[in-house]
């Protein structure tokens, strides 16, 4: 965290992204999210960046209804592309782009089957629905 930066304490984090600090210190456990800077017996202190990468973390688990297993291997992912992008942006040879870009494939798979995992189950969750729907109007059809 710069000097410029304000130095968030895990309360104020966790009102503004509307989680507890429990699941703030869970997501630490997990690797989620870095611990905060702290010394030894000190308060966890958060920058923006923290708060905006929990922000979005908590936005991927709530649109995609991932379990925290799931969100790990989604954020280890994004991790892991994000380093080989650090990689790229260092001007490497065309041989070495070829292998950044081999790397980050299975990456987005990995990502990618998750999404539309979890696309499958909803679209199959409002066909149901939908199945509902089309009874009860019957229904009222009939009834009325």
């Amino acid at each position: 965290m710069s000097a410029t930066e304000t130095a968030l304490r895990i309360g104020e984090v966790a009102r503004r992204v509307g989680v507890t600090t429990r699941t703030i210190r869970y997501y630490e456990e997990l690797g989620l999210l870095g611990s905060g800077d702290r010394e030894k017996g000190a308060h966890r202190t958060y920058a923006e960046a923290d708060v905006a990468h929990l922000q979005e973390l908590i936005r991927l688990r709530d649109l995609l209804g991932l379990s925290l297993e799931e969100l790990v291997e989604l954020a280890e992912a994004e991790e892991a592309r994000a380093a080989l992008r650090g990689r790229w942006e260092e001007d490497p040879t065309d041989e070495e782009r070829l292998r950044i870009v081999e790397e980050a494939i299975p990456h987005v798979e990995r990502q990618l089957a998750l999404v539309r995992s979890r696309q499958k189950t909803l679209t199959e969750f409002a066909g149901e629905l939908e199945t509902k729907l089309k009874r009860l109007r019957r229904r009222r059809r009939e009834l009325a």
